[in-house]
């Protein structure tokens, strides 16, 4: 396998897990309030450990329950918003495939992708207080944003040793 091909496939099989995860992560957006359901119930059963060893986590989890099925109630038109949040990360997986075609010439998205993960840092830092959300619950959301940068820094760096590959010679840099 040449170096061309052997990068082209690295961008390729990150480029897809990164959808794959980015796919899961909206897809789960949608069936929200039977999510929290199930969760709770696995959380709070007595076989559950969680309620001795991480009390505040299961607390949370349940006020999160409580407070959605009394939106689903009372105001379901709300959870619509989740609905086109869902959307939006489907929409964005769609953007990839134009890096996987074409990496060198659609290398933007990849970095568009990098600063949307920067963007959740400081998101979930000013609107976690606002919204009540606990710090360690946006330590995690924040977690998305740092997990997912790693393989697009991996696909932007292999893009541009693709790009030292294909470029002419005494083409400027």
């Amino acid at each position: 396998m040449s170096e061309r091909a052997a990068l082209l496939r690295g961008i390729r099989v990150w480029l897809a897990i990164f959808v794959v995860c980015l796919v899961l992560s909206g897809a789960t957006a949608f069936p929200l309030v039977t999510e929290l359901r199930l969760l709770d119930d696995v959380v709070t059963s007595p076989a559950s450990p969680l309620a001795e060893h991480m009390p505040a986590l299961v607390e949370w989890i349940e006020r999160v329950r409580e407070g959605l099925d009394a939106t689903d109630e009372k105001y379901p038109f709300v959870l619509y918003g989740t609905d086109w949040l869902a959307f939006a990360h489907l929409v964005i997986a769609v953007a990839f495939y134009g890096p996987y075609r074409d990496p060198v010439r659609n290398i933007w998205v990849v970095e568009f992708g990098m600063i949307a993960c920067a963007g959740i840092i400081p998101l979930a830092l000013i609107c976690g207080p606002i919204r009540g959300i606990p710090f360690w619950w946006s330590v995690i959301d924040m977690s998305f944003g740092v997990f997912g940068v790693i393989p697009l820094y991996l696909v932007r760096r292999r893009i541009k040793q693709l790009e030292a590959l294909t470029a002419p010679v005494g083409a400027a840099r």
